[in-house]
């Protein structure tokens, strides 16, 4: 039922029982002490009847005179009634109208621990006091002497009371229901602010944000986070809109230049050799495209996470050197000098980890001048193993530094060196590789050596675990 109903809703019933709790205990509560009260003035105004019929007894020289001054002592006291008997008995003397208990008699103890009896007659309650009185002058034993007192007035009093504290109460409750309501209300504002904020945030409109300083303390938070995730929103839709159109400028010319040629060679008769020709270079453009959508599906999978497809502990330094071996050719072509320095063990995916490192030598053995030196470094620790490949040349601008990863980015774009045949995608493939290990990628660069780094974290496998 709750799980229909508004939180304002919610809040609203919240309220109204707690405040019925408490305007109903303490109306309970003072019903009792009220009623609590009224028999404590019935036991002093009892008890201060006994002395009087005590003395009245004890002074009197025969039962007529005792009548006769308990008469005259209790005429003008409306409500009290008291009954004498003998010892035997007898009633030596009872006030007008008093007829004893038609019900069986409860008991009542006072705060001052004296105890009275509580019986009915008639539809009227009466406190009673019992007690033995001294002889009277004349008299064969004790006297048994009850006073009773009619708490009409008082329990006239208390139904006045009980009906003033229900309609209070009803008002009460009715009025915190409608206070609860509007402060759950007005308390709920921010969130409808926030949801008008919420709801105004589209693809084209991602600059919205949550009203942090004018919510409470308790939404604030609620308020920060969502703005930190809309931030994060706008920044990947930014990304996304800026590799589609990269993605789509990097198929472009390809395509185009598949169509062109294509065009131009069927519009005339074309000897063998042409078709040959227009059928090879297509094919590279294709090539070209295969290694684009394959990088692109690559970068897919490991954003999504996946697992790396096999592990295994193996020598950083051997695949840095069987790589350094692959590209020696090119090296000797423009007299650069390799090395590999250091060992370490990694334990991941071989054939990615040798994909990461051949990205960095390609782009290094590309940049690094005529005569240059490109190195690896590998240094282990007991937490990471760093492997930094560097290379000389030329100092890459602070503010490409940070973009260097960034999908089809290029400092050297091939759009102003036609020569370069990368897409874009070795860096990002790169990162994305060291990523999916758990590590971290980094580049720094000054006037003389560009550092690409990579840490990978310390894993053993379990066979190395337990050995």
């Amino acid at each position: 039922m709750l799980r229909t109903l508004s939180l304002t809703s919610r809040l609203t019933i919240f309220f109204i029982a707690l405040a019925s709790s408490v305007i109903l205990g303490l109306a309970l509560l003072f019903m009792v002490e009220a009623d609590r009260h009224f028999v404590d003035l019935d036991s002093a105004a009892l008890d201060d009847k006994k002395h009087l019929v005590e003395g009245i007894l004890a002074s009197s020289r025969s039962r007529e005179e005792a009548r006769s001054r308990l008469n005259e002592a209790l005429k003008h006291h409306h409500g009290l009634y008291v009954l004498i008997k003998g010892p035997q008995g007898e009633k030596l003397y009872q006030t007008n109208g008093y007829s004893g208990p038609t019900t069986q008699a409860s008991f009542i103890t006072t705060d001052d621990g004296r105890e009275l009896q509580s019986w009915r007659n008639g539809g009227r309650e009466f406190h009673e006091m019992s007690f033995t009185a001294g002889m009277v002058q004349g008299a064969a034993g004790p006297l048994q002497v009850s006073i009773a007192v009619d708490t009409q007035h008082h329990q006239e009093f208390m139904r006045e009371l009980r009906r003033s504290i229900a309609i209070y109460a009803v008002l009460a409750i009715l009025l915190s229901g409608f206070l609860a309501w509007f402060a759950a209300h007005q308390g709920m504002s921010p969130l409808r602010a926030m949801k008008r904020r919420a709801a105004a945030v589209t693809g084209q409109q991602l600059q919205e944000r949550m009203p942090e300083d004018a919510v409470p303390i308790e939404m604030a938070d609620l308020a920060r986070e969502l703005n930190e995730m809309l931030g994060r929103l706008q920044n990947d839709f930014k990304q996304l809109s800026d590799f589609a159109a990269d993605l789509a400028h990097e198929l472009r010319t390809p395509i185009s230049n598949l169509l062109t040629q294509t065009q131009v060679t069927l519009s005339t008769q074309r000897d063998l050799k042409t078709y040959q020709d227009t059928l090879a270079s297509n094919a590279e453009e294709l090539q070209r495209l295969a290694r684009v959508v394959s990088d692109m599906l690559f970068l897919a999978k490991t954003e999504r996470g996946v697992d790396l497809p096999h592990k295994e502990s193996f020598s950083a330094a051997q695949e840095a050197r069987e790589l350094v071996e692959f590209y020696e050719a090119v090296a000797d072509e423009k007299r650069i000098l390799m090395s590999v320095e250091g060992d370490g063990r990694i334990y991941g995916d071989r054939l990615m980890f040798r994909r990461a490192v051949s990205n960095l030598l390609s782009n290094a053995l590309r940049h690094a001048p005529v005569g240059g030196v490109v190195s690896v470094r590998i240094e282990s620790s007991s937490r990471e193993i760093g492997v930094t490949v560097e290379n000389t040349g030329k100092e890459i601008p602070p503010d490409v530094l940070p973009r260097l990863f960034d999908r089809f980015y290029r400092a050297d774009s091939a759009r102003r060196h036609p020569a370069s045949d990368g897409a874009g995608l070795g860096l990002s493939i790169t990162k994305a590789i060291v990523e999916a290990h758990g590590g971290a990628i980094s580049a720094t660069s000054d006037r003389d050596w560009t550092r690409f780094r990579l840490v990978f974290p310390e894993r053993r496998s379990k066979a190395e675990a337990t050995a």
